[in-house]
């Protein structure tokens, strides 16, 4: 009995949305960005079987929300991180004070500030 397509395809994708998940849990995103190609190639050679409902599809199609969840969690840290290392740099090149009246007043920051010793 000859193994079916369908099915070793579905599990090939399966394989790698297991992977993905994995890289997304180890924060490996250089392995996600060599794993796409090889998932863009087993999604569209599903799509190309225009198989419709199966409890393997059901599977992958759940593995799939999981890892699109875990996805948009590392966007939004990597968000995160840009947002606080902007919020950093413009810590460092201005001081900001708060006056009596509530208003905000900005002072340059000097760059390079060197100590002096003396003997």
């Amino acid at each position: 009995m000859t193994p079916d397509p369908n099915t070793s395809l579905i599990n090939s994708l399966e394989e790698i949305l297991d992977l993905e998940r994995a890289a997304l849990v180890e924060g490996d995103l250089d392995l996600l960005t060599h794993m796409a190609p090889e998932k863009e190639k087993l999604i569209g050679s599903i799509n190309d079987l225009h198989v419709r409902d199966s409890s393997e599809l059901s599977r992958v199609q759940n593995k799939v929300e999981r890892n699109q969840a875990l996805l948009n969690s590392a966007a939004e840290g990597i968000r995160a991180v840009a947002g606080r290392m902007a919020e950093l740099r413009r810590i460092r090149q201005e001081f900001s004070t708060y006056g009596a009246d509530g208003q905000r007043s900005g002072f340059p920051v000097r760059g390079h500030a060197k100590l002096e010793k003396r003997a």
